[in-house]
């Protein structure tokens, strides 16, 4: 299978040449497959950010280069705008950007840019919604009058409506209660198993990273860490403490119950994986 993203020996330099040069990216090199769940996390500065905004055209490269199924997207420069459409980009706080007078018209503002007919135009958009979670009696309010959950979902909604086969979401969580928080990802986790569509996560938060991707990159000090799978990633939960990142909770009571030789290892990660592996030793089994 032949990734659908391919990033090559990236690199992003702002304000090159000024006393204020700063390499935010450096000779990443990154596959994305089609149909992956993808997380990406890092402390605040690692590039996850400026890494993301590459990936479909938002910010050109300094060095390096960014393929979508195979073309460099800066090949034709003037197509760059079908290259935005094919891989979708969820903003961090994305409801601040909602403007149109109704739910309906704001989730069908990228559509209607691609020159789709009305009848494709309002079929994406009642798709879209109901893969947000979003109520057809919803889509004639003004989207100023939802609340901050409602409004991140009509956002969401906007972007996949455009049918990108790439979904990337920035912090698609940010500031919402634990409920909004959930009902987000779950209905996030729905489109990823009914659209089959590859979804790029990013987030501070680890166990939603934990809980949701099948591959984990990490990001510091602009360059690719890490690359592996949410165990291989947890396992090495004192390097990624090391370089200023979290683990999630879970991963720090297993690795206290390695510190006190009840666990053979600390690469667990889920708490349904720890409750296996303690009811696993109570019956004197093997937990490894």
């Amino acid at each position: 299978m032949k990734p659908v993203l391919e990033v090559k020996a990236l690199t992003h330099t702002y304000s090159a040449g000024t006393p204020f040069e700063h390499k935010a990216i450096e000779d990443v090199n990154l596959e994305v497959m089609p149909g992956e769940f993808l997380g990406i996390i890092g402390h605040t500065g690692s590039g996850k950010s400026t890494l993301i905004q590459h990936l479909n055209g938002l910010l050109r490269p300094t060095g390096g280069e960014i393929r979508l199924d195979g073309e460099d997207i800066w090949a034709k420069p003037k197509e760059i705008r079908r290259v935005r459409f094919q891989v979708g980009l969820v903003f961090q706080y994305p409801e601040y950007q909602l403007f149109e007078e109704t739910v309906f018209k704001d989730i069908s503002f990228g559509p209607k840019n691609m020159g789709l007919e009305d009848e494709e135009v309002e079929r994406r958009v009642r798709q879209a919604a109901a893969f947000a979670g979003i109520d057809e009696e919803m889509l004639e309010k003004s989207p100023f009058d939802l609340s901050g959950g409602q409004k991140r979902r009509v956002a969401i909604a906007g972007v996949i409506a455009m049918e990108p086969k790439v979904l990337i979401l920035d912090e698609p969580t940010a500031g919402l209660d634990p409920r909004g928080r959930e009902a987000i990802l779950a209905q996030l986790r729905d489109y990823h198993r009914q659209k089959g569509n590859t979804v790029i996560l990013v987030s501070h938060s680890m166990e939603e990273i934990a809980r949701n991707v099948d591959r984990i990159i990490v990001m510091s000090h602009a360059h690719k860490l890490m690359d592996g799978t949410p165990e291989e990633i947890f396992s090495r939960a004192n390097e990624l403490l090391q370089v200023g990142l979290d683990v999630p909770q879970v991963t720090k009571v297993a690795m206290e119950l390695q510190r006190r030789g009840l666990l053979p290892d600390s690469s667990i990660y889920t708490i349904d994986e720890l409750v296996r592996r303690l009811l696993a030793l109570k019956g004197g089994e093997a937990v490894c």
